[in-house]
């Protein structure tokens, strides 16, 4: 059932693995390809719901229903034998071991972890490990499909690395900015929030209903993973110049869902307000899943639920700042929504193939 040649799909229907279906971006995932028009779920693994059909543990419906998880130490490359397309949810040392074995065994992967996202060398200082695959690092494409500039690379990969929630929230929050000339590479800071499930499903005091209900508060100040990672993408892109920093802090919202990123940069001489809502417009053209609003409509309710990025901007030349904004829903454009676009692009669907009827979940 492997497809012979990267970027070819199935005529039919296109046989996908979920590895860590029982955690948030999993489960999202789950519901997703369910519903998806040409990716079929044969193959769902987690130890926590091992034994247990999809119907029993998510309650989907029709063949997704009906597949039964196993447990990861199940999962030899043989067990890949009838799958096309691997997804692992998975923390990133999982994904790394679990990405080699799916591609031996003819896959091709999506990576929704942080295993793939860095150079080799920011590993120890970002995530706390030397980096023990560094030759399939340097194989994996990272894509963020609205900023990725060479969408070939991605049909032929054979490794995805999915883009992290924050960083995808505060790249669409920047670069509009930053390509059109309207605010300066130096000195960038982004502010960003999150609902609790950006922290993952795993118990913890931490994230309990008392500690969050009511609560604010900023998280893993100055040491956060996806720092470099915002770097890094913004200068693949030609956005920053390499080696340029930017000051990145994360916040914890008293929610379940969605991300809220508020991006800071000094004007650029002659550029206004003007120049910052036209550098938002002209980004969202062509995009599918970026609407272009006004900076004050920028908010979660119009994303919660959907892949879509709501982004505005505006300026104020008597102060020299500019302030982009972007808000997503971390589950879905932050993760498995992502996921399912970035495999639509690998496999040579449409991009918005299973994700065009999402919709917004609140008010």
């Amino acid at each position: 059932m492997n497809s012979p040649v990267p970027g070819a799909a199935s005529a039919g229907p296109i046989p996908v693995a979920i590895v860590g279906v029982s955690g948030y971006s999993g489960i999202e995932l789950a519901r997703l390809v369910s519903r998806h028009g040409r990716l079929r779920l044969v193959q769902a693994v987690s130890d926590k719901w091992a034994g247990r059909s999809l119907a029993d543990a998510l309650g989907l419906e029709g063949p997704a229903g009906a597949v039964r998880c196993l447990a990861q130490a199940e999962v030899a490359p043989a067990a890949f034998a009838d799958v096309e397309l691997v997804f692992l949810c998975t923390p990133a040392e999982v994904s790394i071991e679990l990405a080699g074995r799916a591609l031996a065994a003819g896959c091709r992967v999506v990576d929704l972890s942080g295993g793939f996202r860095l150079a080799a060398e920011d590993y120890p200082r970002w995530y706390g490990f030397v980096h023990p695959a560094p030759g399939l690092l340097a194989e994996a494409v990272y894509s963020l499909p609205e900023a990725t500039r060479n969408p070939a690379e991605v049909r032929r990969a054979r490794l995805v690395s999915n883009p992290g929630c924050f960083p995808t929230a505060s790249v669409l929050a920047l670069l509009p900015l930053l390509e059109a000339g309207v605010i300066e590479p130096g000195g960038l800071v982004v502010d960003a929030k999150t609902g609790t499930t950006g922290a993952g499903r795993k118990a913890s005091e931490d994230f309990s209903f008392s500690e969050v209900d009511g609560d604010f508060r900023a998280y893993r100040v100055l040491k956060h993973q996806h720092t470099p990672e915002i770097e890094r993408v913004l200068a693949t892109t030609q956005a920053l110049p390499p080696g340029t920093r930017l000051t990145f802090t994360a916040h914890l919202l008293p929610t379940r869902r969605g991300i809220l990123a508020t991006a800071y940069g000094r004007l650029v001489r002659g550029k206004g307000a003007a120049d910052a809502a036209a550098a938002v417009r002209a980004f969202a053209e062509n995009r599918p899943f970026v609407r272009a609003v006004g900076a004050e409509q920028v908010r979660l309710h119009g994303v919660v639920g959907t892949n879509r990025a709501l982004v505005g901007a505006d300026a104020d030349p008597e102060r020299g700042v500019a302030i982009g904004f972007a808000a997503i829903d971390n589950l879905v454009k932050g993760a498995a929504g992502q996921a399912i676009q970035n495999a639509n692009l690998m496999l040579g669907l449409g991009e918005t193939t299973g994700l065009e009827l999402l919709s917004a979940t609140a008010p």
